[in-house]
């Protein structure tokens, strides 16, 4: 059964890291208090079950309606005016998908294989908290958490069928054990994490959990540098000024992914002499990187990227893509065992209606009879097929113009009632 012409058909409207630039995603970006006001400004605009994925990677309304090209309109006229952004700015920035695609990006990003880093713990419980604020906002109906429910068993089966979550797991501890091996005891030092990427999160609280004494965070965009450092536990300093925060950390992790670096070979030049030379540990987790290349050739500076890091912490590239091939298999094999539910789902309704239907010729057959069970069943058969055997008729005798018809209903007949078998038998 396809989808089209179903009343609620699964549509995602978004922008992720891919499609748009961060400038873009920054200006669309929800941040969990502005959640609810969100989501009834979609559910008054027409999308009654309406959840919004809002995170580093991307900013997307994943919904249940009739009309895909309906919802791109309602989202990117939300977009645009909440972003205060012009029309143009987002041509080319944003996707639509619908159906059976929709389901397969939703099942793919539950399970972390649409992020910038694949296998990244955080994506799963993003989408819980944005599942639990729609349901908040009254705006999480059956068929959403249907939908989510099969997402988070696809997300389960990655995780524990595949190693696919171990690659970024690994790569933070390796940051840690680096940094160990540079600074010693990270207790007796101050990190700072520029941006608000996913990975870079990871690696910062792998550092605290070792023990780092001291974490600040900042961002372009102010208010999200907030939400993290809140998250975090720590605190947050302002992103235009960075001589002073590069001059005050022995880690700097950057997890910006924009298109331009932050952090050159001057600066830290500059904040090494400050230090008196005493040597900064970087880890660049921005993809593209955010840190100039360059800087690995200043005294004093000790940078390692995600290639890096991977190098030390995983078995190497084969085993990755492996991880990733047979963590989309099970996303596919989720997919069509959804979708197969789905349909058997679609088919309830008539197949109650029809038990209604002969239930209550049942009981005027009885009511007839009395007690006479011979009579009771011929006057049942009878009565249940005779506006069938009738349909049929008209059917067959109609012309040519209606032999396709009448083919297909005779081929669902002997399938349903197993005909042909019935004729052996005889």
């Amino acid at each position: 059964m396809g989808w089209e012409g179903s009343i609620t058909r699964p549509i995602v409207v978004g922008a992720n890291h891919r499609s748009s630039a961060l400038a873009v995603r920054d200006a669309l970006f929800v941040d969990d208090l502005s959640q609810a006001a969100f989501l009834h400004e979609l559910r008054d605009a027409g999308l009654g079950q309406v959840l919004a994925v809002s995170t580093c990677d991307r900013v997307e309304v994943w919904t249940l309606h009739h009309d895909p090209v309906l919802v791109e309109a309602v989202v990117g006229n939300i977009f645009t005016r909440r972003g205060a952004l012009q029309p143009q700015a987002l041509q080319g920035q944003l996707y639509r998908l619908a159906d059976e695609a929709a389901v397969r990006h939703i099942f793919a990003v539950t399970s972390s294989l649409d992020s910038l880093i694949i296998g990244e713990p955080h994506v799963l419980g993003q989408v819980k908290a944005c599942q639990r604020m729609a349901r908040d906002a009254g705006t999480c109906g059956a068929e959403m958490e249907t939908l989510l429910a099969a997402a988070y068993g696809a997300a389960k089966r990655v995780r524990s069928e595949t190693v696919i979550a171990e690659r970024p797991v690994s790569i933070a501890s390796a940051a840690v054990q680096f940094a160990q091996d540079l600074h010693g005891d990270l207790k007796t030092c101050e990190g700072l994490l520029l941006g608000v990427g996913d990975m870079g999160e990871l690696v910062a609280e792998a550092m605290l959990a070792a023990g780092l004494k001291r974490l600040v965070v900042a961002a372009p965009r102010q208010s999200r540098a907030e939400s993290l450092a809140a998250s975090l536990n720590c605190h947050v300093a302002p992103f235009d000024d960075l001589a002073p925060l590069l001059a005050d950390a022995d880690l700097v992790l950057t997890a910006v992914s924009g298109r331009h670096t932050v952090v050159n070979p001057e600066q830290i030049n500059q904040a090494l002499r400050k230090r008196r030379r005493k040597p900064i540990f970087l880890v660049d987790t921005g993809i593209p990187g955010d840190i100039d290349p360059a800087v690995n050739r200043v005294d004093g500076a000790y940078l390692y990227d995600l290639t890096d890091l991977e190098r030390v912490a995983m078995e190497g590239r084969a085993s990755r893509e492996q991880a990733a091939r047979d963590a989309w298999a099970i996303v596919d094999a989720e997919l069509a065992a959804f979708s197969k539910g789905r349909a058997a789902r679609a088919a309830v309704p008539a197949i109650v209606s029809l038990r209604s239907r002969f239930e209550l010729v049942r009981e005027q057959v009885m009511s007839e009879c009395g007690g006479d069970a011979d009579k009771a069943t011929r006057l049942l058969i009878n009565r249940l097929l005779h506006d069938p055997s009738e349909a049929m008729k008209d059917m067959a005798s109609a012309g040519d113009g209606a032999k396709a018809d009448w083919e297909s209903a005779e081929r669902l007949l002997k399938q349903l009632f197993h005909l042909n078998e019935t004729e052996r038998q005889g």
